[in-house]
C-alpha cells in the first residue's frame, strides 16, 4: 500500500485514522522503530514502554503496533492507558530502553499518532530518528528479528508518577482551595484523580470522562474558546482557580479566581522564579515566541537565559545539552531537566502553584498583576504561497530593527517585538507580537499581518 509521507512530522508522526494511519502502517512503525534501536544500541533484548491514549482507533493501532515491536524483537512494557507525561516518566524513572505512546495529543477525534523516545524519555524529532524511520517505511527496509519479544502489562506506575512528583513540593504548605479542572474528556483525568488524593482541595470536575469523540470541546487549551467553559465555571464556583489540560495532558493551562485565563508566558515566568529559588543561577530555557516576561523575570531572579527554536523535541534537547534546570514553550509545555530525564511535568506544575498562592496568601488575580507588563497578540496563523519568501519580505521591511533568525524570524524594537515562522507541516505563518501597550501591539500586529497577507 502507498503510504502518506506526510505523516512523519517534525515532533512525532500524526495522521488521520485510517486513511493515513492504520493497522498495517502501525505495524510498520513498530518493526523500524526496532530495527533502528537494535542497531543505535547494539542490543537484542531491549526493553520498550507502551502505551495509549482513550481514542477510538488507540487500541487497534496499540496491537498492531506491539505486534511490529515484539517481530522486531522488542520486549514490551505495556503500561495502558496513559498520558504523555506518564508515558515519558515510565521510560525514564525505570530506565527502560525507550518507547511508543498512541496519541495524537490534542488534534481532533479523527486524527491518531505515535510520540516516540529512546531512553531516558529523549524525544525523537525529524532530524533526529522520525525522518530515518519514515525512509526505512517507505522503502520497505524493514526486517523481523530471529527472536520474537514478549509482553508483559505493567501497573502502579500513575501511583509510582505521583510519589515521585510530590517529592518537589512540600504538601504541609498547601492550603485547601476549591479548584475547577477541565482535562476535556482526556488524559489529564487520570493524573489529577491519582494526585488529588494526596493534595488538600475541593475539585469541581468538569468534563471528567475518558471519550475520545472529545463530546464538548477541542482538548486544546491554547484556543481561548476552550477554556471559556472552565473560566465561566471558576467564577460560578467562586473558585480560587481553574486548571486546564490538553488531549494527551502533557500541556497545562491555569485561570485566575476572576475567571481570567492566564497567557502560558506568565505562568511559565511564575515558574522560573520558583525553580530558580531552588537552584539559584541555573539556566532556563524558553522558546523563541514572546512573551518577554520570560526572560525578564529569569534575569531578575539571577538566572541565566537560553533560547531555543519553537517545538518540545527541540527544547528538551537543548535543555539537556546546556544542562538546563527548568524549560518552558509559549505553547503550554512546562519540562524539569532531572537526572533520569527531561520531559513534562503538569503535576510539579501543579503542586508548585498550589504551594506558592497557598504561601503568598494572595488571590491568583492579584499575585500574576506584576507580571502582565506586556500586550500579547497571541498566535496567528495566516495562509501563504510561499513561506520563506513572505520571511524574506520581512526581514527587509523590518530590517531596521533587531533581527534573529534562530526559528523564522524574531524582530525586535525598544516598545514592541515579534516573531514570524513557518509552520513543519503546511503552508501558514504563525505571527506571535508583544508590544508594552495594547494600542502599540494592536496597530503593529494589523501591519505586520498586512505584510504576510498582501
Amino acid at each position: 500500500m502507498e503510504i502518506n509521507l506526510k505523516i512523519f512530522k517534525a515532533y512525532d508522526i500524526r495522521g488521520i485514522y485510517p486513511e493515513d494511519l492504520n493497522g498495517e502502517i502501525a505495524y510498520k512503525i513498530g518493526l523500524g522503530y526496532a530495527q533502528m534501536r537494535r542497531r543505535e544500541t547494539g542490543k537484542d533484548d531491549l526493553q520498550i514502554v507502551v502505551g495509549s491514549d482513550m481514542r477510538l482507533s488507540s487500541p487497534q493501532l496499540k496491537e498492531k503496533l506491539i505486534e511490529g515491536l515484539t517481530d522486531g524483537g522488542m520486549n514490551i512494557v505495556d503500561i495502558g492507558l496513559a498520558s504523555t507525561p506518564t508515558f515519558y516518566f515510565a521510560v525514564a524513572h525505570y530506565k527502560y530502553d525507550g518507547g511508543i505512546l498512541v496519541s495524537a495529543s490534542h488534534n481532533p477525534k479523527e486524527w491518531n499518532g505515535f510520540k516516540m523516545t529512546r531512553e531516558k524519555a529523549s524525544s525523537m524529532s525529524g532530524d533526529n530518528g522520525i525522518y530515518e524511520l519514515r525512509d526505512l517505511v517507505a522503502n520497505d527496509a524493514l526486517e523481523k528479528s530471529s527472536k520474537k519479544g514478549k509482553v508483559i502489562q505493567k501497573e502502579g506506575v500513575l501511583a509510582d508518577q505521583v510519589a515521585h512528583d510530590l517529592k518537589f513540593a512540600d504538601v504541609s504548605k498547601i492550603k485547601k482551595m476549591k479548584i475547577v479542572i477541565d482535562p476535556a474528556n482526556a488524559m489529564g483525568i487520570l493524573y489529577f484523580d491519582e494526585l488529588f488524593k494526596h493534595v488538600p482541595g475541593e475539585i469541581v470536575k468538569i468534563n471528567w470522562k475518558l471519550d475520545g469523540t472529545f463530546p464538548v470541546h477541542e482538548a486544546d487549551p491554547l484556543k481561548p474558546e476552550n477554556m471559556e467553559a472552565l473560566c465561566g465555571k471558576v467564577k460560578e464556583e467562586k473558585a480560587d482557580l481553574g486548571i486546564a489540560t490538553d488531549g494527551d495532558g502533557d500541556r497545562i493551562f491555569f485561570a485566575a479566581e476572576n475567571g481570567e485565563r492566564l497567557d502560558p508566558g506568565i505562568t511559565r515566568a511564575i515558574l522560573c522564579k520558583l525553580f530558580l529559588r531552588e537552584r539559584p543561577g541555573s539556566t532556563i530555557c524558553y522558546d523563541i515566541r514572546p512573551g518577554k516576561i520570560t526572560p525578564d523575570t529569569i534575569l531578575e531572579n539571577g538566572g541565566k537565559t537560553s533560547v531555543t527554536k519553537v517545538g518540545h523535541s527541540l527544547i528538551k534537547e537543548q535543555a539537556v545539552r546546556e544542562g538546563a534546570w527548568f524549560a518552558g514553550e509559549s505553547s503550554g509545555h512546562f519540562f524539569l531537566n532531572m537526572d533520569e530525564g527531561c520531559y513534562e511535568i503538569p503535576l510539579i506544575v501543579t503542586l508548585k502553584i498550589l504551594q506558592e498562592l497557598s504561601e503568598s496568601g494572595m488571590g491568583f488575580s492579584e499575585y500574576i498583576r506584576p507580571y502582565k507588563r506586556y500586550f500579547h497578540s497571541g498566535e496567528i496563523n495566516s495562509e501563504v504561497k510561499d513561506v520563506q519568501e513572505k520571511i524574506q519580505e520581512i526581514k527587509q521591511k523590518y530590517s531596521d530593527g533587531k533581527q534573529n533568525d534562530l526559528d523564522g524570524i524574531s524582530v525586535e524594537y525598544p516598545d514592541w517585538w515579534f516573531n514570524v515562522r513557518g509552520s513543519n507541516t503546511e503552508p501558514v505563518l504563525r505571527l506571535n507580537l508583544e508590544a508594552k501597550t495594547k494600542e502599540l501591539m494592536e496597530e503593529k500586529r494589523d501591519e505586520v499581518l498586512g505584510t504576510i497577507r498582501g
